[in-house]
């Protein structure tokens, strides 16, 4: 019997039912950073992979035309938004983004991180949505279409 309750607390120790939940850390190295640093899923949380996504049409009757960086930035994050509330989740709970921007003439061919930053920062890191994901930002020479100028991709987790 005294070992039959050691064991079954020995378990229950191992697998953390100390009656505390695991949850995501994430860590910043500047308070004042866009993006988390780091972020630590605990076992046992459940991983969602989001394809990368580009922006709808501005205009629906114009179906190439997708706006600049800004705005097709708000595009994709307001689909992932909505994609991850279709899954019982929403945008605090994404660990890790990957962001692909085309140079702009703009910018001397250079990719418009400012812009695509600025409307990140309306769903990342907010008084109503605090969590912050890690995040890579890369610029690439093309995207699908000729007037594709981002793509986003990200993992979401929900810990037990």
């Amino acid at each position: 019997m005294i070992r039959t309750i050691a064991m079954t607390a020995a378990i229950a120790l191992a697998l953390g039912a100390s009656g505390a939940q695991a949850q995501i850390e994430r860590t910043s190295a500047n308070p004042t950073a866009v993006i988390a640093s780091s972020a630590m899923v605990p076992p046992g949380t459940k991983l969602y992979f989001l394809s990368g996504s580009t922006a709808s049409p501005v205009d629906p009757a114009k179906p190439e035309e997708f706006g600049d960086t800004k705005a097709q930035t708000l595009s994709i994050l307001t689909k992932m938004k909505a994609q991850l509330e279709k899954l019982g989740l929403g945008m605090g709970d994404i660990v890790k983004m990957t962001v692909f921007l085309v140079g702009v003439p703009e910018r001397e061919g250079r990719m418009d991180a400012p812009a695509m930053n600025e409307v990140f920062k309306t769903f990342f890191g907010t008084p109503e949505q605090p969590n912050k994901p890690t995040r890579s930002t890369v610029q690439v020479a093309a995207l699908g279409r000729p007037t594709t100028l981002v793509e986003i991709e990200a993992i979401a987790a929900k810990a037990p």
